[in-house]
């Protein structure tokens, strides 16, 4: 497992090419995509339709590990759950990029956005929006909510997005998702249910001439990777991790 991976419960490395074009829908190239992916893969033997008309190829569920890919009609999909490393998954992310201009027919022209994701799901069974509130704190501004008398936290779930250069045409996004709902609070029963932070690196727009879609992800797994190591796992990830333990 991939250093990133003793951090949380379950970790994630994903990458979603957005176009401005819709994506091909034919039977034969939709087939030849995936079968160039399974060649690679020959675990990803699952192929199904979604009920909203997207393609998925995916490992079983069931390993601990699973790779998938998915089309949607201006999008190109592709995520590894709980890596042995995080090359792994990468080598994966640039072979479907590798495939999708000669294959699907994406220019770098065509680029709407390019993301770079790390994913980490905690596991927890009680109030997902107090255990952040208690574990990131709610800063001064906010601190006084928690002190109205019998007040439970209901929604927290702390989001920022900040550019990293000057055109804002890359992004760099913290997001924490919780799963609890204000009918379990009241009734004080709580599945057991996870706490996911996603930390993305995206490119917005065309990419510059010359440059392969797996070379403008190479850049923004490095931005990804120094960031998280920088500013996330000390400041988030740790101390979620640790008011879990002491739960």
């Amino acid at each position: 497992m991939d250093v990133y991976g003793s951090l949380a419960d379950d970790f994630y490395v994903n990458m979603n090419l957005n176009t401005e074009m819709r994506l091909p829908d034919g039977r034969e190239t939709i087939l030849d995509f995936f079968e160039r992916v399974q060649k690679q893969y020959p675990s990803m033997r699952n192929f199904f339709t979604r009920e909203n008309g997207d393609f998925v190829l995916e490992e079983d569920k069931d390993q601990g590990s699973q790779r998938w890919v998915s089309l949607e009609p201006r999008r190109v999909c592709s995520g590894h759950v709980n890596p042995a490393s995080v090359e792994a998954a990468f080598e994966q992310h640039r072979l479907v990029l590798q495939l999708v201009p000669y294959m699907l027919s994406v220019s770098p022209l065509d680029c709407e956005a390019l993301d770079y994701m790390m994913g980490f799901d905690f596991t927890f069974r009680g109030n997902h929006d107090a255990l952040v509130a208690e574990a990131l704190g709610t800063g001064p501004a906010m601190d006084g909510f928690l002190d109205v008398p019998g007040a439970q936290v209901l929604n927290f779930e702390p989001s920022i997005t900040i550019s990293l250069d000057d055109d804002c045409r890359t992004q760099a996004r913290l997001m924490i998702e919780t799963r609890t709902n204000a009918y379990q609070v009241r009734r004080r029963e709580f599945p057991e249910d996870q706490i996911s932070v996603y930390f993305t690196v995206r490119q917005y727009g065309s990419l510059d001439a010359g440059t392969a879609f797996e070379e403008r992800l190479a850049g923004l797994r490095r931005q990804c990777e120094q960031m998280m190591d920088t500013y996330v796992i000390d400041a988030v990830l740790r101390p979620l991790a640790q008011a879990i333990a002491t739960k």
